[in-house]
């Protein structure tokens, strides 16, 4: 059975006493022993201190993105290296990389490819717009974004696939947890399978989009959900601690 995983992703939010204020009321909130993986993504200026300050906990912390290349002249890029030993998670192809930034599924493969082979734990980010979905292809696309992100790799140990419907993301339209549930037990589970074998069946798939206190249980007692990709609430300590609390009993 996959882990339960709550990850937050703060985007491009808070400032420094900011995010540290958060990431401290985030772990005087949870309790020291929570059947959940929590994961706090600052941006990444903020990486080192909120480390710092849930240290002693169970929150781990994780990037909102990465270069795949170890060095070299990519001015305002983090390399996996730099990563690693400030964070054990990256997220990587959120749909606002490749909508606002035009990243690939070639480009995402070459970054999950870097976080796998330098011990970081990538969450690849799948999902369809609104008019995929409304002409049938939603689970087509998710299946060639799986496909294509995870190409020529043969070890998937310490991976999580994020399902996140474009359309559901920020907009307050969270998808049923019927629609999340049929996507990730299929299209996503079933091609992790054809590609991997049994040891898919080991990774997490979480739903993102619009994820909240009051919607969070109905999600996970879907049994291909396995957590949650959080934004809005996450940037809201007491809100992030309840979906965390509520996630880990349901499952």
């Amino acid at each position: 059975m996959p882990n339960t995983v709550i990850a937050g992703n703060w985007k491009m939010n808070r400032c420094s006493a900011e995010a540290i204020e958060l990431a401290r009321a985030v772990k005087s909130g949870l309790p020291n022993a929570v059947r959940a993986e929590v994961v706090l993504c600052p941006p990444a200026i903020f990486l080192i201190g909120v480390r710092d300050a849930v240290y002693g906990s169970p929150v781990k912390v994780g990037a909102q993105n990465m270069h795949w290349e170890d060095s070299g002249a990519f001015t305002g890029e983090i390399s996996p290296l730099m990563l690693r030993g400030v964070c054990d998670y990256v997220i990587l192809g959120h749909s606002e990389r490749r909508q606002l930034f035009g990243e690939t599924d070639e480009l995402v493969n070459q970054k999950v490819k870097s976080a796998l082979q330098h011990g970081l734990r990538p969450i690849m980010c799948v999902g369809e717009t609104s008019a995929e979905r409304e002409s049938g292809q939603a689970g087509s696309v998710i299946e060639r974004q799986v496909q294509a992100g995870l190409a020529d790799i043969i070890d998937i140990t310490g991976l999580i696939v994020a399902y996140e419907p474009i359309w559901g993301i920020g907009t307050g339209r969270a998808a049923t947890p019927e629609i999340a549930a049929e996507i990730m037990g299929g299209a996503i589970r079933e091609t992790l399978r054809v590609m991997f074998g049994t040891v898919a069946d080991e990774v997490s798939i979480l739903y993102g989009g619009s994820v909240n206190p009051g919607n969070v249980v109905s999600f996970m007692y879907q049994d291909p959900i396995h957590g949650a990709l959080v934004g809005g609430a996450s940037l809201q300590a007491d809100q992030f601690v309840e979906i965390v609390k509520l996630a880990a009993a349901a499952k």
